[in-house]
């Protein structure tokens, strides 16, 4: 199943993507308790009987409101960085809600920094709560799979040690265009590709992470407990803007995709900051 999250008619709502439209269902996005009851059983969706057309309509992330955004850095097993030596643990850091756009709507290309990058990743979205989740059990908690452009603005992500800054300008990345369900998935067997303009600049398979996703799952909700709607994002392999030589940071009218084998494609273009009305 492939659940979105659409602005249609002025407002948000969820529906399923089916080949003759968009189907809207009875989950308000903007209630957490329908949201949670949707992502805990995505079968059991009520059809409302409303079609919209995929053309009319406005992408939101597949997840309105998260709770937590956790993401991860070095995580992949880079064939041509063989001997860079593996992390004991991920570096985890955080992401808001509103830095992120959905699929087809632009991304914010901020005035304060010329540095704005881009990251192709799976996006894993929690469907079943848990605290001190067992790794055994992981994915049983997970509601489905999305791509996630993890934008960064890198001079300010580097002004410390903390990433958060360069992590959290408004509207720099993005979260869609849907949500797959977990059935039928095997996440080890999909492969990420990320273009810029056409031309490809990341690519690899998720068979290559460091820590799999059952043992994010486990690790984080060490810590944190995971409720239904909450987002792990899984990393990104070499070949982002600032990893290039020179380095290919993203301009306005830059079109970037984030492709996922069995997710679809992420697709959007950069606007300057002053299109955006706040």
């Amino acid at each position: 199943m492939r659940l979105v999250c659409i602005r249609a008619e002025g407002r948000a709502r969820h529906a399923v993507e089916r080949a003759d439209g968009l189907h809207e269902i009875a989950a308000d996005p903007g209630d957490p308790q329908a949201v949670a009851a949707l992502l805990q059983d995505p079968a059991a969706a009520l059809p409302t009987g409303r079609v919209f057309d995929p053309a009319r309509v406005d992408f939101l992330p597949p997840v309105l409101s998260p709770g937590k955004i956790f993401c991860v850095a070095t995580n992949f097993r880079e064939p041509t960085l063989p001997d860079r030596p593996a992390p004991e643990y991920p570096l985890l850091f955080t992401r808001f809600a509103d830095t992120l756009v959905g699929h087809g709507q632009p991304l914010r290309k901020p005035d304060e920094s010329d540095r704005h990058d881009f990251e192709g990743e799976l996006a894993v979205v929690i469907g079943k709560p848990g605290f001190r989740i067992a790794r055994e059990s992981a994915l049983a908690h997970v509601a489905g799979y999305s791509c996630f452009n993890d934008g960064s603005i890198r001079d300010w992500q580097k002004h410390s040690t903390q990433f958060t800054p360069g992590k959290n300008f408004f509207a720099s990345g993005s979260f869609g265009p849907a949500l797959v369900t977990a059935d039928g998935i095997d996440p080890a067997a999909l492969r990420l590709t990320t273009r810029v303009n056409g031309v490809v600049m990341q690519q690899i398979g998720m068979d290559r992470m460091i820590f799999g996703i059952d043992w994010l799952i486990a690790y984080v909700s060490a810590f944190a407990p995971l409720a239904p709607g909450d987002v792990i994002v899984t990393g990104t392999p070499t070949g982002f803007g600032s990893s290039r030589t020179p380095p290919r940071f993203l301009t306005p009218g830059d079109v970037v995709e984030v492709e996922i084998t069995g997710i679809g494609t992420l697709r959007n273009a950069v606007a300057a900051a002053n299109v955006f009305v706040m």
